[in-house]
């Protein structure tokens, strides 16, 4: 599948002398913007410097190029589902969250936020514009905390307009990975936030290879790392932030030789495309 450049002809599809495309960029962690079949999706946005406790140390703050049509929500961790971020976006798009989602959307975005919020479970399918999103399953918590009583699953997404695209959220490795092949494209996490990675919960470098090869994607972007980590903990086990991307494609080169891997900075864009 070769890399393109993007224009868009009279049906709103990306075109390149008769060849359709998709395009990703990466803002960091797990905020991705999407543009498929003239349809705009951004991923479990952050676009703040600062979470908590957790600090930007990588990458700059995001710009986005405009407002998206929906708003892809894996879970309610506030690394994903964060809410200042949601509010800097506005009241456009349309919101997708996780199953049991929409209580915490009333509580934290009010009642106007619910009416554009369509909660999905694994199976469950909706349209946004020319693209059809899919929830798949995750391996995660997707409780908001510890220290809250708001519930709700973690999914990931499968996108399918020009291409069919990947987005993970946060996961471990589960045996239905298997039947999301095959794929154009995989935004596979591969890393975290912090100095420690839980296994079962998260997929390290080697781990996000794995579910590269059982997902089967053409090309893959490792998304989840290199961008937030604990104030006062930059030189704790720093590798842990600094090398995942290209650790996992490293592991990829001999656990999914047929897929491409591209490890692209904060704010870099990867345009895929096929004839159309």
């Amino acid at each position: 599948m070769p890399k393109v450049g993007t224009g868009r002809n009279s049906t709103g599809f990306c075109t390149v002398n008769g060849v359709s495309s998709t395009s990703v960029t990466w803002w960091g962690h797990s905020t991705v913007w999407i543009a498929d079949s003239g349809t705009s999706l951004l991923t479990d946005p952050v676009l703040t410097d600062r979470i908590a406790h957790l600090k930007r140390m990588g990458g700059p703050t995001p710009v986005l190029p405009g407002t998206p049509d929906a708003i892809l929500l894996s879970h309610l961790h506030a690394d994903h589902f964060h809410v200042s971020s949601l509010r800097k976006i506005g009241d456009g798009p349309q919101l997708i969250v996780p199953r049991g989602a929409k209580a915490f959307v009333a509580k934290s975005l009010g009642p106007a936020a619910v009416a554009r919020t369509i909660e999905l479970a694994p199976g469950d399918e909706t349209t946004v514009g020319s693209v059809r999103i899919h929830a798949v399953p995750a391996a995660h918590d997707g409780n908001r905390g510890p220290w809250s009583r708001d519930r709700a699953l973690a999914i990931g997404f499968v996108i399918e307009g020009d291409a069919r695209t990947w987005f993970a959220g946060d996961t471990g490795l589960f045996d239905e990975m298997n039947d999301l092949a095959p794929l154009d494209l995989a935004l596979i996490p591969v890393g975290g936030w912090g100095p420690t990675l839980g296994s079962e919960f998260h997929l390290d470098a080697a781990d996000g290879a794995e579910a590269l090869r059982r997902s089967k994607a053409s090309w893959a972007v490792p998304v989840h790392y290199g961008t937030l980590w604990p104030i006062g903990m930059g030189r704790v086990r720093s590798h842990m932030f600094r090398d995942p991307g290209s650790e996992f494609a490293r592991f990829a080169l001999q656990k999914a030789p047929d897929s491409q891997v591209r490890v692209l900075a904060q704010g870099e864009t990867l345009t895929i495309g096929r004839p159309a």
